[in-house]
């Protein structure tokens, strides 16, 4: 694999920063072809990794994104447990350092740490707390277009599963305003619009947030 390489051509280098990255690529790989032991294992001795600790303002960052991508593939695995701790951690790692950092691997700050949250309350079957979630954080506080249209199709599927089909497409267009190249490229945004809406859950989601 391409980021298997460049790991190795990193820690030949001694570039902890870079090593980091490639770990976190290598973790999103392996959850992706189910291996989430694997992806859970390579994004947590990363995030661990003493050089990382050492390597100033971009290793915290680093290692803030590599426990949260060990949150989501935790959520992946339906632990919503581990996925709250490790989801605290990244948030805490991210209240340390105040701003936002990592900005060539897609910005890390308290607001994209809960933004992940919403992805992985979805993956885990909650879309409850997705959207609790969601409607807490200021789409401000995103550091790009692409973050804040993520946002919004995260709600889309969080209303999707509710049976919510009208602010299911709601949602879905806010966020074709944010970044229309980025929503339209998603298959998934593509089955949301097509596919037969949800059947509606039970009258508890008549007290979400719309």
């Amino acid at each position: 694999m391409a980021a298997d390489r460049v790991r190795q051509f990193a820690e030949a280098a001694g570039e902890p920063v870079v090593i980091a990255e490639s770990a976190r690529q290598l973790a999103v790989l392996a959850r992706q072809a189910g291996w989430h032991d694997q992806a859970l294992t390579l994004a947590l001795n990363a995030a661990q990794a003493p050089e990382l600790r050492e390597a100033g303002t971009p290793g915290t960052a680093l290692r803030g994104l590599l426990v949260q991508s060990a949150a989501y593939t935790a959520a992946w695995q339906g632990d919503a447990t581990g996925l709250r701790e490790l989801t605290a951690k990244a948030a805490a790692i991210a209240s340390g350092l105040g701003g936002t950092h990592a900005e060539d691997h897609g910005g890390f700050n308290t607001a994209t740490v809960q933004l992940h949250l919403v992805s992985a309350e979805n993956s885990a079957g909650d879309p409850a707390r997705a959207l609790a979630t969601a409607h807490a954080i200021d789409p401000a506080a995103l550091p790009s277009a692409e973050r804040r249209a993520r946002l919004y199709t995260d709600m889309a599927h969080a209303h999707h599963k509710w049976g919510h089909r009208d602010a299911c497409i709601t949602s879905l267009l806010v966020a074709d305003r944010c970044a229309p190249q980025e929503t339209h490229a998603r298959p998934a945004v593509r089955a949301l619009v097509s596919g037969p809406p949800a059947a509606p859950r039970p009258t508890s989601a008549a007290s979400l947030p719309a």
